[in-house]
């Protein structure tokens, strides 16, 4: 699958990107807010993900950008099975952060979810130490379950507290949270 927004391309990741992704995800700050990244990220570990099989309801997505004219990886995304369904998580690299990538992309793959593959419902989390995140799932239609759980994070070597979201995809009103100012 790929898809096209107003500023990006989803797509999936070739064996030639580990040079890109290595690049893009190798930063401290941005592995210390993922579940399953180690720190630190090596192009192995770039190698390793990319060569990963893929299942037709486990999409997963390169981000890049063509604002500067020539494409540019600038983050991942993507839906993963999980224990009680399949959740969303995403991430982008630091000189990417603050400019609406993630709820662009979000967008889409959240309309994937519902309209290509066909989901009922979409879990995901944050950090508690990331709250840019929340606001990203907060957009994108997602509400916070009201639970917190320690969920593992390679990254920090250990588990962190992080805030459960979840979206009904079947809820036709389901529509972005307002946030708070």
């Amino acid at each position: 699958m790929f898809a096209r927004t107003k500023r990006l391309t989803l797509r999936p990741g070739w064996p030639e990107d580990a040079p890109a992704l290595a690049r893009a995800i190798g930063h401290e700050s941005v592995v210390a807010k993922l579940a399953r990244a180690p720190w630190p990220y090596a192009l192995g570990d770039a190698e390793a993900f990319l060569a990963q099989p893929r299942g037709p309801h486990d999409p997963h997505f390169m981000i890049e950008t063509m604002e500067a004219g020539t494409p540019r990886l600038v983050g991942g995304i993507g839906i993963r099975a999980a224990d009680a369904g399949h959740e969303l998580g995403y991430w982008l690299a630091p000189d990417a952060w603050g400019r609406g990538y993630a709820t662009e992309a979000g967008e889409a793959v959240v309309a994937m979810a519902r309209h290509a593959l066909g989901l009922r419902r979409l879990d995901a989390f944050h950090f508690v130490d990331n709250p840019a995140s929340g606001h990203v799932l907060a957009k994108l239609g997602f509400r916070p379950t009201g639970r917190v759980e320690a969920r593992a994070s390679r990254g920090r070597r250990g588990e962190a507290p992080a805030v459960m979201f979840e979206l009904d995809l079947d809820d036709d009103r389901c529509a972005p949270m307002p946030l708070a100012a």
